[in-house]
């Protein structure tokens, strides 16, 4: 094995790697069928050639009927699902991988035609002003539904149940995904949180309903299975503003986490350039790494260069790529042989079928040798 950091194993009290590249979790919309189901022939084998990685973070999955925002979106909340998903897990663990199911609610990025008329939910009536990708293509979103006390309680089942049934699938573990603007994120920002009960105002109501779901999910697979993600410095996409509690938000969150025993937390750098934002924070890694003591999972915009550097300064543990893993299936093979990415095709991100999905090609023997 190469002595870049990347390559290293990479073993915790609660993980055991091969090595700290991670396939990061992308929406890919190829479950194009009525059950919302992942399936062999194309998830099944689009996973397995990835499965050199130290861990793959599936594609965020529906935690219910009411989660969903994008078309062609897995699930995890059927039989259905999970006898799809074990599919996918089986190919997985038998090319000696692991692999995280992360679980998703896109609160307001969603769109009434997902939900027979119904509004989407969220933290409060507010608009995010975007886009929703519907089965009859882009509309504009709507002001959505303000989640109800019962809403609330319903929706933290729903994440326990998807957990149950993650573990039920095969998994080796669950991501919440509490990031990009999604459920969470929506419950966790002042522009986007108007609410006056215990889910607002303060800081620590703001982020109530992320701990109870967390509190929810331990009760019913080991905390040490779980990881959660998280975007501190997002700002102008999906609607998110950052205001000068945006930080400090995330800081609590961070923090309070010491006191769980999770995989791993899992944070972005920033997608786009907030220097001129006087609330961000444009190095998350190294500004966070200091106020969490477990495993800190970094991703956007990293390549072999950058991702072995974050990890010899010891600001991150593991580094999770995107769209490296799109065109690269065999990533790790090129890193450790330093053989040239292939590029990927931006036209087929979430298009059906096979093309631009499983038809990249693994490096030859050839080059390998």
């Amino acid at each position: 094995m190469s002595n870049q950091s990347l390559l290293k194993p990479y073993i915790s009290k609660n993980l055991n790697l091969k090595n700290r590249v991670v396939m990061a979790p992308m929406t890919r919309s190829r479950a194009v069928n009525d059950d919302h189901k992942p399936t062999d022939d194309l998830q099944g084998i689009y996973y397995e050639q990835r499965a050199s990685a130290g861990l793959i973070i599936t594609e965020g999955s529906q935690v219910s009927k009411k989660a969903v925002g994008y078309i062609n979106t897995p699930g995890i909340y059927s039989e259905e699902q999970v006898e799809g998903w074990k599919k996918v897990t089986k190919r997985v663990h038998d090319k000696g991988g692991k692999i995280f199911i992360q679980l998703w609610h896109v609160g307001r990025m969603s769109h009434p035609d997902f939900h027979d008329g119904d509004l989407p939910l969220s933290a409060s009536d507010i608009n995010p002003d975007s886009k929703s990708y519907t089965p009859s293509g882009f509309k504009d979103t709507v002001a959505p539904k303000a989640m109800t006390k019962s809403d609330i309680e319903q929706t933290i089942t729903d994440f326990q149940n998807a957990a149950k049934n993650a573990i039920d699938a095969g998994f080796d573990g669950v991501e919440i995904h509490s990031s990009n603007g999604y459920l969470f994120h929506q419950f966790f920002n002042g522009t986007s949180n108007h609410r006056m009960d215990e889910y607002g105002g303060s800081i620590e109501n703001k982020a109530r309903f992320f701990f109870e779901v967390l509190d929810a999910v331990k009760e019913v697979i080991p905390e040490e299975k779980i990881g959660a993600r998280f975007n501190p410095s997002l700002n102008g996409i999906f609607g998110m503003t950052m205001d000068e509690e945006t930080i400090p938000t995330f800081e609590y969150i961070i923090k309070k986490l010491n006191d769980y025993n999770l995989a791993y937390v899992h944070l972005s750098e920033p997608f786009n350039d907030v220097s001129d934002i006087p609330y961000a924070v444009t190095e998350i890694a190294k500004h966070f790494r200091p106020l969490y003591n477990g495993t800190l999972m970094i991703n956007a915009g990293f390549t072999q260069e950058t991702g072995n550097e974050i990890i010899d300064s010891e600001n991150a543990d593991l580094v999770a790529f995107g769209k490296l893993y799109i065109s690269n299936p065999d990533l790790v093979e090129r890193f450790e042989n330093n053989i040239k990415l292939a590029e990927w095709d931006e036209d087929t991100f979430y298009t059906p079928g096979e093309k631009g999905y499983t038809d990249y090609p693994a490096v030859t023997k050839e080059q390998l040798a």
